[in-house]
């Protein structure tokens, strides 16, 4: 009989090796999933919220613009802070500080009586919100198999779209009803029911817990919580090979570091275009629509097929990603996007093929961003997976902010809606450029950690 030692597994090799996803690792998905609808949740109920403040309040226009823009802003620096610390804390409760920081200040401003402390509050829900969604999606990656992250990420970033649609119909339900504070309270409180299931269910990554130096047996317990009722006695939960450094340094400075530091910048640069570009076209689509004469109920099911196009196309990129190069998939529905875009500036439709056009949009342009926090979900080690996640997250937020600024600037110099519309090419081109430079890089590295002992360079202890 033979008494060879069996071959040492990394936790990451043991999980792959699974053969599938276990039912602990669909629930943590779930949750994610779950938690991502009530980002949407604000993303819809702030739009119906704004205008009933002002009828009520009396509120400027000028003091709602303040609270939106110190929201987006709130938003970009909770992601740029919460990365690195879910990095050198742990993902867990980083998650439920935010969680609950967002759900109690949102469920706050449905009982104020003016816009100056709603204005505080937004921006501490914001800092809370913008916090925990990369972080999360940080979580689903290190929960999966890597052969099943990409589309893992993209799946849980779905929930956003859900959100958006299940949103409009609570604010028609409660708002006629119980008015805009109601709605407040109620979408502040659905994150807070999130968190015991969080907190009982979600471990922490062991990848994180490994780079963090904490004891074996929390990580033995957070990988058999992962993938129950198997043997682990092959896992070495030692720092793999060549990435020992990286626990002797911070997620801010991985990111940073040579080795990632191009790959950083073009993230950055994608997660700009594609969120502003959105933005851009939620916000401004209404007026093009209005221009061609339709009535309100058409408007609004034209409003509402670009975020059922967005939800569809998200949830196809979701299975896109699992057969299909990630970085070409978002090169695709740029170059989708690119080409809707010129049909709605160049051409009149009617009401039935503006939907048509719509919908692609949707279908293309609104899900790119599922795409991209799959690659950035990929793109870093575990130790430093969070902070590269939050800070991509949080240029995106700044291309919502400069998407609205120029959209503004454009209109008071005149500029008709299909100009603004032809003029979003321009980034959509950038950010396909960025798709294929990210490709290469990504090679580049690939290249680089297979290569063998002789010809690989050192590594330095600053990556």
């Amino acid at each position: 009989m033979s008494t060879a030692p069996k071959p040492r597994q990394t936790w990451q090799e043991f999980l792959d090796s699974a053969g599938g996803m276990s039912r602990r690792q669909r629930v943590v998905v779930l949750l994610t999933f779950l938690a991502m609808v009530t980002e949407g949740l604000d993303i819809s109920i702030a739009s119906f919220v704004y205008p009933e403040i002002v009828r009520d309040w009396g509120t400027s226009l000028g003091a709602i613009t303040a609270t939106v823009t110190s929201g987006v802003l709130a938003m970009a620096i909770g992601s740029v802070l919460a990365g690195p610390f879910a990095d050198r804390y742990g993902r867990r409760s980083t998650v439920v500080v935010g969680m609950v920081l967002f759900g109690t200040t949102t469920a706050a401003m449905g009982l104020t009586t003016s816009i100056e402390p709603l204005m505080i509050l937004r921006v501490a829900a914001c800092v809370g919100l913008g916090g925990t969604v990369p972080v999360l999606l940080a979580v689903v990656a290190d929960a999966v198999p890597s052969g099943r992250r990409a589309q893992m990420v993209s799946l849980a970033f779905c929930g956003v779209a859900v959100g958006t649609i299940v949103g409009g119909f609570l604010a028609s339900a409660i708002i006629p009803v119980w008015g805009w504070p109601a709605l407040l309270v109620s979408c502040g409180l659905a994150p807070l029911f999130l968190v015991p299931p969080i907190v009982l269910l979600v471990p922490d990554s062991p990848g994180v817990l490994i780079a963090r130096g904490r004891p074996i047996a929390e990580v033995r317990s957070a990988l058999a919580t992962l993938v129950p009722g198997r043997d682990l006695s092959t896992v070495s939960f030692a720092a793999p090979a060549g990435t020992g450094s990286l626990r002797r340094v911070s997620g801010v400075a991985t990111v940073l570091s040579r080795r990632f530091a191009l790959t950083t910048v073009l993230l950055w640069l994608a997660f700009f275009i594609g969120l502003g570009v959105a933005f851009l076209i939620l916000n401004y689509l209404p007026l093009m629509v209005r221009q061609q004469n339709f009535s309100a109920a058409q408007t609004g099911v034209i409003i509402g097929t670009f975020g059922w196009g967005a939800f569809i196309g998200q949830a196809l990129v979701s299975f896109a990603l699992k057969r299909f190069d990630r970085f070409l998939v978002v090169a695709s529905l740029w170059a989708l996007g690119l080409a809707g875009i010129f049909v709605v500036a160049a051409f009149t439709f009617g009401f039935a093929g503006l939907l048509l056009v719509v919908f692609g949009l949707g279908l293309s342009l609104a899900s790119v961003s599922a795409a991209l926090n799959a690659i950035g979900a990929l793109a870093y080690p575990p130790a430093a997976r969070a902070t590269g996640m939050g800070w991509a997250n949080g240029a995106g937020r700044l291309g919502t902010l400069a998407s609205g600024l120029l959209g503004g600037l454009m209109l008071t110099a005149g500029w008709t809606i299909d100009m603004i519309f032809l003029a979003m090419g321009a980034p959509v081109a950038v950010g396909i450029a960025a798709a294929f430079l990210l490709r290469a890089d990504d090679r580049r590295r690939l290249r680089r950690d297979t290569a063998p002992p002789a010809v690989r360079r050192p590594a330095r202890t600053a990556e």
